[in-house]
């Protein structure tokens, strides 16, 4: 049993002492770059699905 109260001491002295946090404008800086990554990226896949539906849509009108 004190292995495991060691080990939640020593997770928790690293979490709250020894990792460095970052700060509010490098949070708002990172949260800003990912939210713009992410919706480029949303983009760029209804973009690509979009194209593809078109594609599949005629390939069938003439098949079909």
């Amino acid at each position: 049993m004190s292995k495991i109260i060691t080990s939640l001491q020593d997770s928790w002295e690293e979490f709250a002492v020894k990792a460095t946090w970052p700060s509010l404008s490098e949070l708002q800086k990172s949260t800003t770059l990912v939210l713009i990554g992410t919706i480029i990226f949303s983009l760029v896949v209804f973009g690509m699905d979009k194209v593809i539906s078109t594609v599949l849509e005629f390939i069938y009108s003439i098949f079909g």
